[in-house]
């Protein structure tokens, strides 16, 4: 159970992250309004708090980690929000980020 909690928190975390950057963008890159900025923002704290419930006690070891749940996050984002089309090279990368996110966060430990 603790790495299916690990799992949603991670994609909660990206959720978070990716909206909030994404409702800055769309403020900041497609002129939409304003507000939409100030929202980004509060959402991307959200993400720090989100952050900070994984069960891991290692600041480094959960952000690194999660650096891998942002790039698949992203992509994912870009494909549902934005009408991206990732080369096999986006999906490739993509799954080997991923896969460092399982080594580093549920790997045996000694």
């Amino acid at each position: 159970m603790t790495v299916l909690r690990s799992v949603l928190l991670f994609a909660l975390a990206a959720v978070a992250e990716i909206g909030g950057c994404w409702l800055v963008w769309q403020s900041m890159r497609e002129s939409r309004p304003w507000w939409l900025a100030g929202l980004g923002v509060v959402v991307l704290g959200g993400y720090g708090f989100v952050a900070a419930l994984q069960s891991d006690s290692h600041f480094g070891r959960v952000l690194a980690a999660y650096g891998g749940v942002f790039v698949a996050g992203s992509l994912l984002w870009g494909v549902l929000f934005d009408g991206f089309r990732p080369t096999r090279y986006d999906l490739i990368g993509a799954a080997i980020c991923l896969t460092g996110v399982a080594v580093i966060m549920y790997g045996p430990r000694r």
